[in-house]
């Protein structure tokens, strides 16, 4: 599925592994009155047919299709989780495809290389579905602990009802998807403007490691958002579309 609103210079709104496309509508509304704000769904998020292989090149070729279909030549991409880990695989790909990044909440590579840490993340991830308590089983038991304490009360019930609605087999898929992934070595090569931002209360993606990771980025900024957990998009709109509109607008 993709979402969009507005004219003007395209940015490509890319959500997280428990998001869909229509997460972004705050996105949407404050982009829209100067920028043409595209949504995204992850390829088998909306109920279609789950990539096999389902790998970050591939998810990245999709996300050039589609803005080929769209008729994108070029655009600035807002990335959350995993979909930050996209936008750098897209960065790192097809850089001539991206004009600006932003990095909300995310990391340039999977917490750790070692095979039993993967598959002790893989197969705690998947409890839920293995118990026959399904998405909303995982929603439950993985999205209140992401918010933090200044949180909007509307973020994690809307971060619930997305995860809940993403079909199974693609939340599995992408899991062992984000468990391969590790684009560490092509940051120093990024030369597009870069702006990352972090929660102040985000275990998932603490800002330690957000820092490093923009430091490593030439002329990254870099920002923190107070009181803020893993789901800035949605626990602080306000503070994030203000920090997205001034990095897009200094560029215009």
């Amino acid at each position: 599925m993709i979402v969009e609103a507005g004219q003007g210079p395209a940015v490509l709104l890319l959500h997280g592994i428990g998001g869909r496309a229509s997460l972004w509508q705050a996105s949407l509304d404050a982009l829209s009155p100067r920028y043409r704000a595209v949504a995204l769904d992850m390829p088998g998020y909306d109920g279609g047919a789950v990539p096999d292989p389902f790998t970050f090149p591939v998810l990245a070729a999709e996300a050039i299709a589609a803005m080929d279909r769209l008729g994108i030549p070029a655009a600035h991409v807002i990335g959350h989780s995993m979909g930050g880990m996209l936008a750098l695989e897209l960065a790192a790909a097809h850089p001539g495809r991206v004009l600006s990044l932003v990095l909300a909440a995310t990391s340039a590579a999977f917490g750790s290389r070692d095979p039993a840490f993967r598959e002790t993340f893989l197969a705690a991830r998947q409890k839920p579905l293995d118990e026959g308590r399904g998405m909303a089983g995982v929603a439950s038991d993985l999205v209140p602990g992401m918010a933090g304490p200044a949180a909007d009360p509307a973020a994690v019930p809307a971060a619930m009802a997305a995860m809940g609605s993403v079909p199974e087999a693609a939340y599995r898929a992408a899991l062992r998807c984000l468990t391969g992934f590790d684009r560490a070595a092509a940051l120093a090569g990024l030369a597009m403007p870069t702006l990352v931002l972090a929660g102040e209360a985000d275990a998932t993606a603490p800002p330690r490691g957000m820092a490093r990771m923009a430091a490593a980025i030439p002329g990254a900024r870099f920002a923190t958002l107070p009181g803020v957990g893993h789901l800035l998009p949605l626990e602080a709109p306000d503070a994030f579309h203000a920090d997205v509109l001034a990095f897009l607008e200094a560029q215009r």
